[in-house]
């Protein structure tokens, strides 16, 4: 993202500075900070045009829970399985729970965001929606920089501010942050995850991580049997209907989302060698189930329509496939998958 002059935001930040040090942030720390930042209209682009949509449990955990993250995720645990030890031991969460959050929040440390901070945070104050939130988030992205946990041009993340391999929000990281590796900083930003796995499972611990008990489970399974659930949900029929504990309600801690703590859960599940969910989804209202349209994407990207991956799920990549495929057979051009596309893509 680049930074574009803007007199506004120049107007904004000289009046926040003078806030920024009636608490407490040192004139050399602002200077420090907002050397070389600017206004970033991509991030209010971004802010302004969220999509908010609810995906099915199926899709959500079809991308959550896939092979591939699964697969990564029990590498990641095998190479951190020291460090990730005896964060488990200190913290008492589990550590494959600490990975699955990992995996969902930055794919393994993959994604953890290249956007300045300082720059996205104090353009979502002067211009987002939410302006006095984000004026308390750069307050306390501020105070990281003063404390000399990582320096401005380190400090990177997400359009919204999210930071490091969990993502965490600036005020999260000083309420919960720790430096497990004893070097004196609090290094999320580090391509060495040690610091943000331990201070994830620092984060749900004093949230109330019930040590030795599990998120829940299908309903029926070992895990569910293992006490007395706190709810038992089924987010989507037909589909698996899932007891959930204490710990459950922990993760949403992190997430304020079901499908997302049902997510960090049963992929902490596979990561361990646990089975999937035995209950079946079904078919969706096009009639197909999700491994017809996984072979709806395979047979679309081998006739020359990429659908950049086959997962499953009906995305934007999706639909112009389809899109593009209806119009060059002369089909109504719908956008929208069904059983008579897959048949005639050859099944």
């Amino acid at each position: 993202m680049r930074a574009v002059p803007n007199a506004g935001w120049d107007s904004w930040v000289a009046s926040f500075k003078a806030r920024a040090a009636g608490q407490g942030i040192s004139q050399a720390t602002i200077d420090r900070a907002f050397q070389g930042a600017g206004y970033l209209p991509d991030v209010i682009e971004r802010d302004r045009n969220q999509v908010e949509f609810k995906r099915s449990l199926e899709d959500y955990l079809a991308i959550a829970a896939s092979d591939e993250r699964i697969s990564t995720g029990k590498q990641m645990l095998q190479r951190h399985n020291a460090t990730l030890t005896q964060i488990e031991s200190r913290y008492g969460v589990d550590k494959e729970v600490v990975v699955a959050v990992w995996g969902l929040e930055s794919r393994y440390g993959q994604r953890r965001g290249d956007v300045p901070v300082i720059s996205a945070l104090s353009t979502l104050a002067y211009d987002g929606r939410r302006g006095a939130f984000f004026e308390s988030q750069l307050i306390a992205a501020l105070k990281i920089l003063q404390n000399g946990d990582t320096s401005p041009a380190n400090m990177t993340g997400s359009w919204a501010g999210a930071m490091g391999h969990t993502q965490f929000i600036p005020t999260s990281y000083l309420a919960y942050a720790v430096d497990f590796t004893g070097d004196g900083r609090r290094d999320i930003w580090s391509d060495d995850p040690t610091d943000s796995l331990a201070s994830t499972a620092a984060y749900l611990s004093r949230a109330g991580w019930v040590r030795g008990q599990p998120w829940g489970g299908e309903v029926g399974s070992a895990a569910a049997n293992s006490g007395t659930p706190v709810a038992i949900l089924q987010p989507q029929k037909p589909g698996p209907r899932i007891a959930v504990f204490r710990n459950f309600q922990v993760i949403k801690r992190y997430n304020n989302s079901d499908s997302y703590a049902i997510g960090v859960g049963h992929l902490s599940d596979r990561i361990a060698g646990g089975a999937p969910f035995q209950a079946s989804f079904g078919p969706d209202e096009t009639g197909l189930t999700l491994e017809d349209r996984k072979e709806l994407q395979r047979r679309l990207t081998a006739a020359g329509y990429d659908t950049q991956g086959a997962d499953g799920v009906i995305g934007k990549n999706t639909t112009a496939a389809i899109t593009a495929y209806q119009q060059a057979k002369g089909l109504p051009v719908t956008g929208v998958p069904s059983v008579s596309l897959l048949r005639s893509l050859g099944g």
